[in-house]
């Protein structure tokens, strides 16, 4: 009791120098080339997922006092080791630091020290721009029967994004989150923004329930700006990045301007790519002329040909951390197609979208995990 105690005054120790170092508006530069290479020569390479706990719909679930499952993080963490994942990337969200942001922060440190036990370091990911643009704190909705990501939220939700008076509320969260974890080994790095100017037309924009902004790169790209800045004054020694999405940029110059800051801004280079090899062969090439390490923080999708086999390889083979998207069939039901919002669905799809695991830790295909495996070294 007094170690928990004691535990919970250095945390509100460390907020209140938070509140004293924000003001100081001094940020470290973006890594030069030299050591963005130079920090990623002592990395293992990294393979991984993105890890969200089967029980939980999305991240306030998995995050919230109420619905922090550690058991079925550490099971499933567990089972993460056994097919020799060693990073995971994970979402956060800016409600969870306004709603208890002590408890927050205890609770990510119970989680890196679980991941660590596995030998699996994190990637957090504080801000996304994908699916739900209405976020709620407090009990989450059921998942919508048959439907990809049918509770997933952005953060911030659009009625922050939507208006550039308020960006600055989300200085604390960016800040304060870093600056607490900017030393801490078991944090491989900072992925900013997700996709922060996605549309999501097909589920949330104008084909949906939801409206989504009608200005929403733009905006997002000026959140995009800042939250690089607020990043950087909390100095952190892992690099940050936001991964570019759509593609293909095989000029610097007639990149999109979000896309523009994603690659100027970045220590290190990330992508996401959901085709098969001849697809992700020509973006790694066209990333390369940046001479920095190159992550690839989402693909797999089995459907449209991008597959572990021989995707995974190939990422070993060029040393490009590998993150698929997707572990254990549960809540988020990912193992359904994106057209699931279009389409009816009355029982899973003959081929599984994403995810590797059913729910009790069974391969969805044997061969597969066999050859994750054997990539991994397991």
């Amino acid at each position: 009791m007094h170690q928990m105690v004691t535990r919970i005054k250095n945390f509100a120790i460390a907020l209140a120098i938070v509140a004293v170092c924000t003001q100081s508006g001094i940020a470290r530069e973006r890594w030069s080339e030299q050591q963005a290479n130079a920090w990623y020569a002592k990395q293992p390479w990294f393979a991984g997922c993105n890890f969200n706990p089967s029980t939980a719909i999305n991240q306030l679930e998995m995050w919230q006092a109420d619905s922090f499952d550690v058991e079925t993080i550490d099971r499933e963490l567990g089972w993460a080791e056994e097919l020799g994942f060693n990073s995971m990337r994970v979402y956060l969200h800016n409600l969870l630091w306004d709603q208890d942001r002590e408890g927050f922060l205890l609770r990510l440190d119970q989680f890196l020290s679980i991941a660590d036990k596995h030998g699996i370091g994190v990637m957090f990911v504080p801000l996304d721009g994908v699916w739900d643009p209405d976020p709620k704190l407090g009990k989450q909705r059921a998942p919508r029967p048959h439907v990809h990501n049918s509770g997933w939220l952005q953060a911030p939700g659009r009625e922050i994004l939507g208006d550039e008076n308020r960006h600055d509320e989300l200085k604390p969260y960016i800040y304060g989150l870093i600056h607490h974890f900017r030393n801490d080994k078991r944090v491989h790095a900072w992925d900013v923004f997700n996709e922060p100017d996605n549309a999501n037309v097909n589920a949330y924009g104008t084909n949906g329930a939801k409206t989504e902004l009608s200005n929403k790169a733009e905006m997002a790209t000026k959140l995009l700006k800042k939250a690089f800045v607020w990043a950087r004054e909390a100095n952190p020694s892992q690099p940050l990045t936001a991964g570019v999405w759509l593609g293909p940029w095989p000029d610097h110059e007639k990149v999109s301007p979000i896309e523009k800051v994603m690659l100027e801004e970045s220590d290190v280079i990330s992508f996401h790519n959901y085709g098969g090899l001849e697809h992700v062969k020509p973006r790694v090439e066209q990333l390369r002329r940046y001479n920095r390490p190159i992550l690839c923080t989402e693909y797999m999708a089995r459907p449209n040909g991008s597959r572990f086999d021989p995707v995974l390889g190939y990422f070993k083979k060029e040393k490009i951390a590998a993150y698929n998207w997707g572990f254990v069939a549960g809540k988020t039901q990912t193992n359904y197609p994106w057209d699931s919002w279009q389409k009816t669905y009355t029982a899973e799809p003959d081929l599984w979208f994403h995810e590797i695991l059913g729910k009790d830790g069974s391969p969805y295909i044997k061969e597969e995990v066999e050859y994750i495996k054997s990539v991994t070294g397991r």
